[in-house]
């Protein structure tokens, strides 16, 4: 008779005893992890993936810097009068993306977890500043941006990776809560809603709505009890269409999303023409640099659309390549997840894994028409600074969880009980029981 795993119980210390990595309350999630460990040397499959997960995210950041190049000379010669200037920004933040990506791969992701708290406080003051008049930058209807002399930093981006800790942390603290509502969810939503509003009023929906999705994601792999994380799925989606319809603005790209060619000339503009790119392209493309949507056809070609840019200058082959690449990355996050028993780094893993893949099929679902436009970028592969230093750094820091799982620390042997000794000093019949079963 087959015997169920024991659920996951959600510790205050972290100190307690952990079940194997591939236990959890949810059939499903048990055997996606337990198909993702593979099998064979540990150690060996761990130095694959650290090594294969390098591949693709090296990959897929410099075929960016290849896209923004081809994608970007007409809109640097617009804003900087140099067609080369959008591609050296790009060079630039990722080479400080390779030193991010490279310290964050030497790094203890245990050691972050002293400074959850003040990471979150930093984070949300940069998040109110933002809205600060005279220390945000505006841009496209939208103040997301501070800016220090000619650099601009984007702290929706950094929250990203502070709320992955954020939420590895308290999961880990909290395993063995019993009240998993009071002490669970209700503090990681009350975060959540704070960072939720404060982003939502740049505005950034997109940003918004990875953050919650990779809540889901945490909380599924952790083990929360399937009706609560049903109900709390249920809560997000009913706030969200209210948040939604709440704004003119989201309400119009809700409806171009609907019905893009009907709204073809205005909020439907966007998706259209991106449309066009994309079926321009037919299999190998017109070749990179061949493109008639970077002259000024297709708003944002090098930043949120740069996934039409992709499909009309190298086909359906490369979209596809590039769908490949990020679901390879997420299949190399599963076996990290699967692998690492170090209970806060597993959660990490989990939360990174989630934000990047959920990140990418936002922007390419938003871009093909099969989801409503956020404004949010392509990971590694778009223009933006922020974005890609804060993902190369997360990144790093998957590397290190990679290569060093972590070991559950030995369970303490209970001490053997002294068999009781009748009023005749002969032993009892539990202390003969006891003696039997050990010969």
């Amino acid at each position: 008779m087959a015997t169920q795993a024991p659920p996951l119980r959600l510790v205050r210390d972290g100190s307690a005893p952990v079940p194997g990595p591939a236990t959890t309350r949810f059939p499903g999630a048990a055997a996606l992890l337990r198909i993702g460990a593979g099998a064979g040397d540990p150690a060996e499959a761990a130095r694959r993936d650290a090594n294969l997960l390098r591949l693709v995210v090296w990959c897929l950041a410099g075929f960016g810097l290849v896209m923004v190049l081809a994608s970007s000379p007409v809109a640097s010669i617009a804003q900087y009068g140099s067609p080369w200037s959008l591609f050296e920004r790009q060079t630039m933040w990722t080479v400080l993306g390779g030193t991010a990506f490279f310290v964050g791969s030497r790094l203890d992701v245990a050691r972050l977890r002293r400074f959850v708290v003040p990471l979150l406080g930093g984070t949300t003051i940069l998040l109110v500043a933002v809205l600060a008049p005279g220390l945000g930058k505006t841009a496209g209807g939208s103040s997301r941006w501070i800016g220090f002399g000619p650099v601009s930093l984007q702290p929706s981006e950094l929250t990203k990776l502070v709320f992955c800790l954020f939420l590895a942390d308290i999961v880990t603290r909290r395993e063995a809560a019993e009240d998993q509502l009071r002490d669970l969810v209700r503090p990681v939503g009350i975060v959540l809603v704070a960072f939720a509003v404060l982003i939502l009023a740049q505005p950034d929906m997109g940003t918004a709505v990875v953050l919650v999705c990779t809540t889901f994601g945490v909380l599924y792999v952790a083990g929360l009890h399937r009706r609560l994380l049903a109900a709390v799925v249920g809560i997000a989606a009913t706030g969200g269409t209210v948040v939604a319809l709440a704004a003119p603005y989201r309400r119009a790209r809700l409806l171009s999303f609907l019905d893009p060619f009907g709204h073809a000339s205005t909020t439907g503009y966007q998706v259209v023409q991106s449309l066009a790119a994309l079926g321009s392209g037919h299999v190998t493309g017109a070749g990179v640099g061949s493109s008639a949507a970077i002259w000024g056809w297709l708003p944002n070609a090098q930043t949120d659309f740069v996934f039409a840019v992709v499909g009309e200058q190298l086909g359906m082959a490369g979209t596809v390549a590039v769908v490949v690449a990020f679901a390879c990355l997420g299949w190399i996050g599963v076996r990290i997840v699967a692998r690492t028993e170090d209970r806060f780094a597993r959660l990490f893993a989990a939360a990174v894994t989630c934000w990047i893949v959920c990140q990418a099929m936002i922007n390419i679902g938003g871009v093909v028409g099969a989801l409503p436009e956020t404004g949010i970028p392509l990971p590694f592969i778009s223009s933006g600074g922020s974005s890609l230093v804060v993902l190369l750094a997360a990144s790093g820091l998957l590397v290190n969880v990679t290569l060093h799982p972590g070991r559950k620390p030995p369970v303490s042997p209970s001490p053997r009980r002294k068999p009781p000794v009748s009023p005749t000093g002969a032993p009892g019949r539990e202390g003969a029981r006891s003696d039997r079963s050990i010969r």
